[in-house]
């Protein structure tokens, strides 16, 4: 949009830019159209879906509308809502939504996927924001966001800066962190006092870190961040009783102060605790479980011997399992993990609460309870057998018992075998499940359809 533009729009509106809600309007068509192409947008049928904050009166939706499948746009102010709703009325890929972007539950774009997101934001909420939106799980492939350049710096600092900090690692262990340019206050209407950047964010590729708790590193870094100029050996003294040792291990010195850790490094030092020390060496923790005893059943679930998991899986043959639904207290939403990439069968796709198989011996509803324990790191209240799945392709030629239980969490979740896991709306998962069901574990989806129909009976 032009100068021209702008003023015009607002006089009709009678709008005043109002300073509590930020709003700056963007006044240079190449800087809106250059800010787009970082998203890299494709308009196939099965390309990005895109969620806008704060459009204000359209400058980047306009560059982007053609670029991309579909468009969420999140816009506080209603008058604003109601003029971009019939400026893009005669388009039926855009939904215009009257909300404060704080409040948008970021779920509901799950179904949606691929998806990216583009935000110009006032520095009040933008903390909030990237927090909200690049939360884990995310389902976001790529975030391109203009906000104040200090903020910028420090979200894209590196060891040793005035800038790093413990926002810095805690968006970076996630997140890929590219400061692209800065951007004067002379494009803005009204000008801002301040000058503003556009960055880049990318979710980091699987293993270019090693997992960690990601408690654990959040609760190290704001310590160790907490007195920046005092020694890390006397802040995390709790956590890291034999500092030296640690330092050693670290490659750090002695005195360290916590801008001296590279983000490596702090990941290190949490999976180096004895609290972080279930997460060090996954992906041999993964597979130790190839030598576990099954016991191999017929088509009627009678045992007729054993067998080890790698032999089982290879040959297809007939075994027993469990998965438990967690819903939360009101029923209303369902607890999804993402199965660990070192998974031998369907790594990294959504899967059921929790879920396993029976070792040799044991009985279903004892290993659903046990499975709740070892994958979700809670006692069940109480578990409820919902269903009796007969083994079949979909579940991987496994009988299943499928039960409920509930619970609101939090979970501490093994990362050797879940990656994530998320509370979802149950109404979130059916959409998800029909519009990407290659998202998912074929036996999850086999035990939503029994449960689905159960619900409707």
């Amino acid at each position: 949009m032009k100068p021209s533009d702008i003023r015009a729009a607002l006089a009709e509106l009678n709008l005043h830019p109002s300073k509590s809600l930020g709003q700056n309007f963007l006044a240079d068509t190449n800087l809106a159209r250059w800010i787009v192409d970082q998203l890299e947008l494709s308009p196939r049928e099965a390309a990005d879906h895109l969620v806008e904050i704060g459009p204000g009166l359209g400058a980047l939706t306009e560059c982007a509308a053609p670029a991309c499948r579909s468009l969420t746009l999140i816009e506080k102010d209603a008058r604003l809502a109601g003029w971009l709703e019939r400026r893009f009325a005669g388009d039926s890929r855009v939904t215009v939504l009257h909300q404060d972007a704080l409040e948008y539950d970021v779920r509901a774009v799950f179904p949606r996927m691929p998806a990216k997101l583009l935000g110009n934001l006032p520095y009040y909420v933008t903390s909030s924001i990237l927090f909200r939106y690049g939360d884990d799980p995310s389902p976001f492939s790529r975030m391109v966001l203009t906000i104040q350049r200090e903020f910028a710096a420090r979200l894209a600092a590196g060891p040793r800066t005035k800038d790093y900090g413990a926002l810095t690692l805690l968006v970076q262990r996630r997140w890929e962190v590219k400061y692209l340019r800065t951007i004067p206050a002379s494009v803005f209407m009204p000008r801002p006092r301040v000058e503003s950047a556009a960055i880049l964010l990318t979710p980091r590729a699987p293993g270019a870190l090693p997992d960690c708790d990601a408690r654990l590193f959040t609760a190290l870094v704001k310590q160790g961040f907490s007195q920046r100029r005092k020694q890390l050996g006397k802040l995390l003294a709790d956590a890291v009783p034999d500092w030296p040792q640690a330092a050693r291990a670290l490659g750090a010195s002695d005195t360290a102060r916590a801008e001296e850790l590279s983000l490596a490094q702090w990941v290190e030092l949490a999976n180096w605790t004895p609290a972080g020390a279930p997460a060090r060496d996954v992906r041999l923790l993964a597979q130790d479980v190839h030598g576990e005893m099954f016991d191999v059943v017929d088509e009627r679930d009678r045992v007729l011997r054993q067998a080890t998991r790698h032999e089982v899986h290879k040959n297809g043959w007939r075994h027993r399992a469990v998965h438990i639904f967690v819903f939360n207290r009101a029923g209303t939403d369902l607890f999804l993990q993402k199965r660990s990439r070192w998974k031998d069968v369907q790594p990294s796709r959504w899967d059921s609460s929790a879920a396993g198989h029976l070792n040799a011996g044991d009985d279903y509803e004892e290993t659903a309870s046990r499975e709740v324990r070892e994958e979700l790191g809670v006692d069940p209240e109480s578990v409820e057998l919902l269903a009796k799945i007969e083994a079949n392709a979909m579940t991987g030629w496994e009988f299943v018992h499928l039960f409920q239980a509930r619970h609101e969490g939090p979970f501490r979740l093994p990362p050797a075998e879940i990656e994530t896991g998320a509370f979802f709306p149950v109404e979130v998962v059916r959409e998800w499940i029909e519009r990407r069901p290659e998202d998912f574990a074929t036996g999850f989806l086999e035990c939503f359809r029994r449960w689905s129909a159960a619900e409707r009976d």
